[in-house]
């Protein structure tokens, strides 16, 4: 036996909708449970509502659930019968079942399942008005435009009011003195509810200042925004040439960067790579395959390029290329990179021996012994004896002569009581008229030997030898030049610590050469020595074997190779690219600044990078 069921409905226009099923059972349940066999959509029906069974005798058992009614052939009723032959109706709530006749031995039952119209079979129509919302609800077209005008109101006509009322009030803050000025951009920016996250912790302090970033309203942020404030950023490299040396350019890429070129659009924006509103977080560190894309097979990808390719520190890195001062033009000192593997020199037209100042066992030790008391020193000279760090840790501040050479190296000649005369070092001329105005007033009852004057010895006392070297000096007609010259040649106070530039013939106008030195010698990475404050300086820095001034000092890649190496290595420090490079080039770039003294002046210069002349570069 079967149930066939048709399900009557209307359209809007009052067509006929008509949908049949069938159910291969004896017994089908009624409710408005998804479960139920006739689903019925009314709050007036119960889950499981009523059964209908067809029993003996030709017969359908209608019977309604616990406490529930059915109003079957005009009569509300528990439970009832349907003679089949004659066919009946089921009402509940507002849907009619008819079973329709059925003839003797047939063994299927059709059931048509209708909507009763307004107010035609309704079981109670207090009830059906408890349930329903038409008389107090909207429609849904009217609810639907409700909702749209509210969402435009409140995410796009309120934000837009709100970001032209930040401009007026920074206009208003450049016009007006910072009383008259409401506190606009300490309120609540509607225009903040089209952010898709958090600031990072960078720009925190721009939470509520949108425009800072977003200086034209629908448009995305551009480069300018961002260098108003990073005014000392600079491109990596050119930015049609870094284009060029990516790893997955194709040839459609090679086109479309042809025509950019032609038109001077250059590729990437700051953007790119800064992504902001990703949370309040600090910018992560840089991984090693940002640089290594590029870097990793340059010479590839630029064969005109002349740097080395550099994929990983501890494996593939061309050796340091620092910027030393090779030669001089005129009093400008010229600045030159060069391989560390060539041995260079330096040309600082200073003398100076530091395995003579280091040593354990020599005058310089027993002078330290000496002073210790007054200076602090220890058993002999030690590198922070001269050589003080920034107050950052990062460099260290230049070695000064009045500070830090002349407790040993003292320039004092002569003693008017308490009161020490000395030579004014930085200035030759000075040193010349000093000297000249010194032997004028000299009473000419020297003795009568002859000798130069000299810096003091290591543990001489002052009084004893300025009255041998001056008294020598005045043993014979010409005392007066006869210092002079002895003070700037071999021996002499000036000589064995500078070059110094002979004056022409019968002229004693000598000359010291100037002295320089690089503030920073690698230009394009980054040293900290504060992150080194547990090594020794000799264990990076071979002073005790230096012999000459002209000796650059700096360790080369092997030796820091001895604890650092690749990102993904097991060295004792693991280190990627950015450790020491910065992405965006430095102020002192292509530049050099050093630091000089000239004529008696100490200031800070600007010297051009040549070339390096290594073939790795």
């Amino acid at each position: 036996m079967a149930f066939l069921t048709r399900q009557i409905s209307h359209s809007a226009e009052g067509r006929e909708i008509v949908r049949s099923a069938r159910i291969d059972d004896d017994l089908i349940r009624i409710g408005r449970d998804p479960s139920c066999d006739i689903k019925l959509t009314d709050l007036a029906v119960a889950l499981q509502h009523a059964v209908i069974e067809r029993i003996s005798g030709g017969q359908l058992g209608v019977s309604a659930s616990t406490g529930l009614r059915v109003e079957l052939n005009g009569s509300s009723v528990p439970f009832g019968r349907i003679d089949l032959a004659q066919g009946g109706e089921i009402r509940i709530a507002s849907h009619l079942i008819r079973v329709m006749p059925t003839p003797a031995g047939a063994d299927d039952v059709e059931l048509v399942l209708e909507r009763v119209a307004e107010g035609e079979g309704k079981l109670d129509a207090a009830d059906d008005a408890r349930f329903s919302l038409v008389s107090v609800m909207p429609t849904k077209r009217i609810a639907a435009w409700a909702v749209v005008v509210a969402v435009l109101l409140a995410f796009l006509a309120w934000p837009i009011k709100s970001a032209f009322d930040q401009r007026q009030a920074q206009a208003a803050q450049a016009a007006s003195p910072p009383a008259a000025i409401p506190a606009a951009a300490q309120k609540f920016h509607a225009d903040s509810m089209w952010s898709s996250g958090k600031l990072s912790q960078a720009h925190a302090s721009l939470e509520n200042n949108c425009v800072a970033c977003h200086a034209t309203p629908f448009v995305a942020v551009r480069d300018e925004s961002c260098r108003d404030c990073h005014v000392s950023i600079h491109d990596h490299a050119d930015p049609f040439r870094m284009a060029r040396a990516q790893p997955d350019l194709s040839t459609w890429g090679r086109v479309q960067l042809a025509v950019k070129e032609t038109f001077n659009l250059p590729p990437g924006r700051c953007v790119d790579c800064h992504k902001e509103h990703e949370g309040n977080q600090v910018m992560p560190v840089t991984e090693q395959r940002f640089c290594s894309d590029c870097h990793g097979g340059l010479d590839k990808k630029l064969p005109d390029t002349k740097l080395g390719n550099a994929d990983d520190f501890g494996k593939t890195h061309p050796e340091f290329q620092p910027a030393v001062i090779t030669r001089w033009n005129g009093d400008q000192p010229v600045l030159q990179r060069m391989s560390l593997a060539a041995k260079p020199k330096e040309m600082s037209n200073l003398k100076f021996p530091h395995d003579l100042h280091l040593s354990k066992t020599n005058g310089v030790a027993q002078m330290a012994r000496r002073l210790g008391s007054r200076f602090g020193f220890g058993q002999a000279m030690e590198c922070k004896d001269c050589h003080v760090a920034t107050p950052d840790g990062v460099r260290f501040q230049p070695v000064d002569m009045e500070t830090d050479c002349q407790m040993c190296h003292s320039l004092a000649f002569d003693r008017q009581g308490s009161t020490l005369r000395t030579l004014r070092h930085g200035d030759p001329a000075q040193v010349v008229a000093d000297m000249r105005d010194f032997y004028r007033a000299r009473v000419p009852n020297p003795p009568a030997t002859l000798g130069g004057m000299s810096r003091r010895l290591p543990g001489e006392n002052i009084d004893v030898r300025n009255q041998r070297q001056f008294q020598i000096a005045n043993a014979a007609p010409g005392r007066a030049e006869r210092a002079i010259r002895a003070v700037f040649s071999p021996g002499g106070a000036c000589y064995d610590c500078h070059v110094v530039q002979p004056p022409p013939p019968g002229s004693l106008n000598y000359e010291i050469r100037p002295v320089a030195f690089p503030i920073r010698f690698m230009n394009h990475g980054w040293f900290d020595h504060k992150a080194h404050a547990n090594e020794t300086c000799t264990s990076c820095h071979k002073a005790e074997s230096s012999a000459s001034a002209t000796d650059l000092m700096l360790p080369d890649l092997a030796s820091c190779r001895t604890c650092h190496g690749g990102e993904n290595s097991k060295a004792d420090v693991p280190s990627s690219c950015a450790m020491c490079h910065d992405y965006h080039m430095d102020t002192g770039v292509p530049s050099m600044l050093i630091r000089q003294q000239v004529r008696g002046k100490r200031q800070d210069t600007t010297a051009k990078v040549e070339p390096a002349k290594a073939a790795s570069r």
